[in-house]
């Protein structure tokens, strides 16, 4: 019998850690009038993606998600896409 967990030559597995876009020196700033940033942080349904995703900080998430919900209010981006 072969035991399945116990393989030789196995590393586990190495993630690099991603650096929030939004922080560093010539970093863009969260604005709501920006749609064009601020589209990428949308889904294609137009949910606000999570920072787990994205890798943005929490504090900048809680900028980021206040820009969008905004941007939505003003009629810049859309609530719901079908």
């Amino acid at each position: 019998m072969v035991d399945v967990n116990s393989s030789p030559a196995r590393r586990p597995f190495f993630r690099r850690r991603k650096t929030c876009p939004f922080s560093g020196a010539n970093a863009p700033k969260i604005d709501y009038k920006d749609v064009k940033l601020l589209q990428r942080f949308v889904s294609e349904r137009g949910k606000i993606v999570p920072s787990r995703i994205t890798a943005v900080s929490a504090k900048k998430q809680r900028e980021l998600a206040k820009a969008i919900k905004r941007a939505r209010f003003i009629g810049l981006l859309p609530f719901v896409i079908k």
